[in-house]
């Protein structure tokens, strides 16, 4: 139920989030959610794509420098409070935010975010166990 989420190093500056979206754009790869933080010298582009296994490998021939991790998406209530829900409940069982991003799609009556959980397990876990609908990764580009 986990998703996979890919990190890429970038130096910061000017073309270089172009390079990455060309490169996807030539492989004929769809990013579905991202997020970018940045420092004064590099930057980590976080991203859901469709195919990240061709995704890996066409960035990587590029040579950028790549990260792997499990995330999860999670269709949170599109209203007053729904965020909040989630977030009360991994906190009450001592499950750490590590980060997050929407996706940019909406579900039906919810909004689909990626969560960075320092338990993932535990928090798909607690969060199915409440009802809430977990998006499995292969399935985020059908969305």
């Amino acid at each position: 139920m986990k998703a996979e989420q890919i990190s890429v190093f970038l130096e910061n500056r000017a073309g270089r989030l172009a390079e990455v979206t060309d490169t996807l754009a030539q492989a004929g790869i769809n990013i579905r959610a991202l997020s970018l933080a940045d420092t004064s010298d590099f930057g980590i582009l976080r991203m859901i794509v469709c195919d990240h296994e061709k995704a890996k490998t066409v960035l990587k021939e590029k040579g950028f420098t790549l990260g792997r991790t499990s995330v999860v998406a999670v269709e949170v209530p599109d209203q007053p409070g729904g965020l909040n829900s989630v977030l009360q409940l991994v906190s009450e069982n001592a499950i750490n935010v590590e980060y997050m991003y929407a996706l940019a799609q909406r579900v039906q009556d919810n909004a689909v975010m990626i969560f960075r959980f320092d338990k993932v397990d535990q928090a798909v876990d607690l969060l199915q166990d409440k009802g809430f609908t977990i998006v499995p990764g292969d399935t985020l580009c059908t969305y």
